[in-house]
């Protein structure tokens, strides 16, 4: 059961979801025929965007649906809506020349206040891994362990699966079968320990109070706390180091000065802004992480993860040439699609002009080839006659020869004879 189509004004400068949606935060959004979907907080929801708004709308699962009415409010906070994200982009490029060379190509990126327990699955995933991996990683949990919700174009979306549901005997097994590899034991080892060894709503309890959870706006923290205290709480479980302890604090506690630090940062630290100086050290201890991190909290501020997200994105191969060209506006890309279509237009001609000199082509060739067998046979049967008619010739001037000797033989006789009379 599917909603109506709802706008929300929203320009691509405060939010652009080709850019968020696919830079390495949720692995579950998929494009299909133009728009993006993922199931959030027991419903498939449907994006699209204009220059100017944010189209969505909801499909509820069959059994226990949800109402339809709460979708707008979990959508703003999944969004991080009340962030003013171009005074962000503003104020950061302001204070950093490297952020403000690279920003323009990479408008609207915006930090997902995702469900903590998928974020901290989700990038144990991502351990020594690709997007492209990851997302298929995730989409087999939802897809053997998580609620089924709808269909969309042949397309099953499930929800993602609970603590509970993969705590079970079997299923480090089973996802090792399904490619997990030496994940499927973290991933089932935390599982355990979330839902047997932590209380109730554990991961909520060290979340940023000033930022609740997308589907529980009513949601009670724990005791005080602390972007640290939750960082150092996540290192506790199985195949949670620094980096993915960073995720989770900033895509699913709210904890926005957390800055994860990997390859990509890496790098970036030491290209961008000469961290470390000549060394080049490709070695990483956890001194060295939190010097990185704590360097680009004072360049950035309290959305140091926000800033970084930009420039990590811009980093990624599978945006190098967004980076190259920048973004562009609503009439360039009207302006590229009907040029695109007109070299399609243009490329079909040519193919059917192709086909059709190639088939001239290959009639041509046959045509001479059969011209050509034919004067070659033509040819060797003229041949052949010709030897036949030197047999011919041959034979016909021995027996003239022959006669000739004969008649000359003959004459002779008859000359003698006639000389032989006239003597006597």
């Amino acid at each position: 059961m599917a909603s109506e189509w709802r706008k929300l004004p929203l320009s691509l400068a405060e939010l652009c979801i080709d850019t968020t949606l696919r830079c390495g935060q949720s692995f579950r959004w998929r494009k299909i025929n133009n728009e993006w979907h993922c199931v959030l907080s027991n419903r498939l929801i449907t994006l699209t965007q204009s220059p100017t708004h944010l189209s969505y709308k909801s499909t509820l699962p069959a059994i226990n649906p949800p109402p339809h009415e709460t979708t707008l409010p979990i959508l703003q906070s999944y969004l991080s809506l009340g962030v003013p994200l171009t005074q962000l982009y503003t104020q950061w490029s302001a204070t950093d020349p490297n952020f403000a060379r690279r920003c323009s190509s990479f408008t609207g990126i915006r930090i997902l206040n995702q469900d903590a327990w998928e974020t901290l699955i989700s990038f144990i995933c991502s351990s020594n891994n690709n997007i492209s991996r990851i997302s298929s990683m995730v989409n087999n949990l939802c897809l053997h362990y998580g609620p089924y919700i709808t269909t969309i174009s042949g397309e099953p979306f499930h929800d993602f699966p609970s603590p509970e549901a993969l705590s079970g005997p079997d299923v480090e097994s089973h996802l090792r079968s399904l490619g997990f590899g030496y994940r499927a034991k973290y991933i089932a080892d935390t599982a355990q320990i979330i839902s047997q060894q932590r209380p109730k709503g554990w991961l909520d309890q060290i979340r940023n109070p000033a930022v609740p959870p997308a589907d529980n706006p009513q949601f009670q923290p724990g005791e005080k706390p602390t972007y640290r205290k939750a960082h150092e709480a996540l290192l506790e479980l199985t195949g949670v180091g620094p980096k993915v302890s960073d995720c989770v604090c900033l895509m699913g506690l709210g904890w926005w000065e957390s800055v994860p630090i990997d390859t990509h940062v890496w790098q970036i630290a030491q290209r961008d802004y000469n961290f470390g100086g000549k060394s080049k050290s490709k070695t990483f201890t956890k001194g060295m992480y939190e010097s990185v991190g704590d360097h680009f909290r004072n360049i950035w501020g309290e959305y140091a993860g926000w800033a970084q997200s930009v420039l990590f994105t811009a980093n990624l191969k599978s945006f190098a040439e967004q980076a190259k060209t920048g973004k562009k506006g609503k009439k360039e890309e009207e302006e590229d699609k009907e040029n695109a279509d007109v070299v399609v237009k243009k490329e079909k001609v040519v193919k059917q002009e192709v086909a059709r000199v190639v088939k001239n082509e290959e009639l041509t060739v046959s045509s001479t080839r059969k011209r050509k067998a034919v004067k070659e046979e033509e040819s060797q049967q003229r041949d052949e006659d010709v030897k036949m008619e030197d047999v011919m010739d041959g034979l016909t001037l021995s027996s003239q020869v022959s006669q000739v000797s004969t008649t000359s033989t003959t004459t002779r006789r008859v000359s003698k004879r006639i000389k032989a009379r006239e003597s006597q």
